[in-house]
């Protein structure tokens, strides 16, 4: 297959200006494969005005716009349309905001563009998506962090790639804290998933991705997990080609 992947952890770092981490990536990525225009799926933004779910999408898109305008390549949101087929399959790039998962998957769902990204995107047409945005490449959004705030008609996503990505992993278990640890959740998963691989992204990596050819890039480190084997720390530089064929 002809997958152009950037999969990444998180938008923003904290205490850092909105997307300063991913910016060079992202702008390298839109220029590799000479992309103009990207199309925006903004589902997974609920909650950036209080009066309305649209009015969200619509902060989002203007926040997200001007991040690509800098690129020079113009961004159109996916709720404009009245045909969302119909705009993935005239997309340029497509493009995943972040937020709440189970949200962005039911969208995906009923507007029915969840088979047509997926087979755009197998045709080589480039993809970038963040936290859920990245979740929702996978094969399904069962290693997401967020709170099932709706129900999707299923919990199957895109299938880009074969494995899990767990984004914002995190390591830490905080003083006091004594519910189960990122680790602990992941490895449930696992236990009833045994054959599937989960990669914990780290907030600062992501993952560049060329048809079977799997970089990791960023300053932090990520974690590989497996059913019945000690997780594994890679790092920028690591070989990861084999993600790709589990």
């Amino acid at each position: 297959m002809k997958r152009n992947l950037l999969l990444i952890s998180n938008s923003t770092n904290s205490g850092e200006e909105y997307f300063a981490w991913p910016r060079p990536y992202i702008e390298n990525f839109l220029k590799k494969f000479s992309v103009r225009s990207v199309l925006f799926i903004p589902f997974a933004g609920v909650n950036l005005d209080q009066e309305s779910i649209y009015k969200s999408y619509d902060v989002y898109e203007n926040r997200v716009k001007g991040i690509f305008a800098d690129f020079g390549v113009d961004l159109f949101s996916i709720h404009h349309s009245d045909e969302p087929r119909q705009a993935v399959k005239k997309a340029e790039c497509i493009v995943v905001g972040g937020g709440n998962t189970f949200h962005l998957v039911k969208m995906m769902h009923e507007t029915g563009i969840m088979k047509t990204i997926k087979e755009q995107v197998n045709s080589g047409i480039p993809y970038a998506g963040w936290s859920a945005g990245a979740n929702v490449a996978c094969p399904t959004m069962q290693t997401t962090n967020d709170m099932p705030i709706t129900e999707p008609q299923s919990f199957g996503c895109l299938g880009l790639i074969p494995f899990q990505i767990n984004p914002h992993y995190l390591d830490a278990n905080p003083l006091g804290h004594a519910g189960e640890t990122r680790e602990q959740r992941l490895l449930e998963y696992l236990t009833v998933n045994r054959d599937i691989t989960v990669a914990g992204l780290r907030e600062g990596c992501l993952l560049w991705i060329e048809g079977n050819s799997v970089e990791l890039k960023g300053n932090r480190s990520m974690r590989v997990f497996r059913y019945g084997q000690e997780p594994i720390e890679y790092t920028e530089g690591s070989p990861l080609d084999f993600l790709m064929k589990d």
